[in-house]
């Protein structure tokens, strides 16, 4: 059984692939949060700002990985024979932790109706085999049990000290972005974007990723 919140076709808004078309898969639940703005003081986790918690009416419980991936599928907007067609198909499987749900099957099923699968993870939990491209977004002092992937996005800045990006600077990613925290108030967040601007200037292997899905105002 795999427990989804939501599943929605748009542009990916963050990291190297912003601004591709995609197929969001949001698996419902997290091992950092619950979800819960009451517990949310308690969490290793803080700063979420997506509801992951339940079933939408754009979401459901899927009884097996075909099923699922047929859900996906059908957002996709040019299906032939069972297959996504039309430009390169990407699903990005997220969360909460996509980690506690997808597995091996998932990901093949997917791959069978023509999707390039990425996922965007806490990197607390190992992924299954197949994965084309992985997110690795790092929050507070939570174990890393993934320390390699195509991109690792760091929101910034984070209170904790385990959360520095000079912690993660030497692992085997691809590229390195720095994600500016979007706060409770328009101007703690523009302090944040300039920390970020500054950070990645000062050491040239990050790179700024923006919320551009936010500043375009799509989900």
């Amino acid at each position: 059984m795999y427990t989804v919140k939501e599943i929605f076709y748009t542009l990916q808004g963050e990291g190297r692939n912003a601004g591709r078309p995609a197929v969001f898969c949001r698996f419902s639940g997290c091992n950092l949060w619950t979800g819960r703005e009451a517990d949310r003081h308690d969490a290793v986790c803080q700063f979420c700002d997506t509801d992951f918690v339940g079933v939408s009416a754009d979401g459901g419980r899927f009884a097996d990985a075909a099923s699922l991936a047929d859900a996906v599928l059908s957002r996709w907007p040019d299906v032939s024979d069972g297959r996504a067609r039309e430009g390169r198909p990407l699903v990005v499987c997220t969360g909460g932790e996509p980690l506690l749900q997808l597995d091996a099957a998932a990901v093949d099923a997917l791959h069978a109706r023509g999707f390039e699968v990425a996922v965007e993870t806490n990197g607390t939990r190992l992924p299954p085999p197949g994965i084309d491209h992985l997110c690795v977004s790092p929050k507070a002092d939570a174990p890393l049990a993934l320390t390699h992937g195509h991109e690792l996005k760091l929101v910034y800045p984070q209170r904790h000290p385990a959360a520095q990006p000079e912690r993660f600077a030497d692992l085997d990613f691809d590229d390195f972005f720095l994600q500016p925290l979007d706060a409770g108030s328009a101007e703690e967040s523009a302090r944040n974007v300039q920390a970020a601007l500054a950070y990645c200037l000062a050491h040239p292997r990050w790179r700024l990723s923006l919320q551009t899905h936010k500043l375009l105002q799509i989900r």
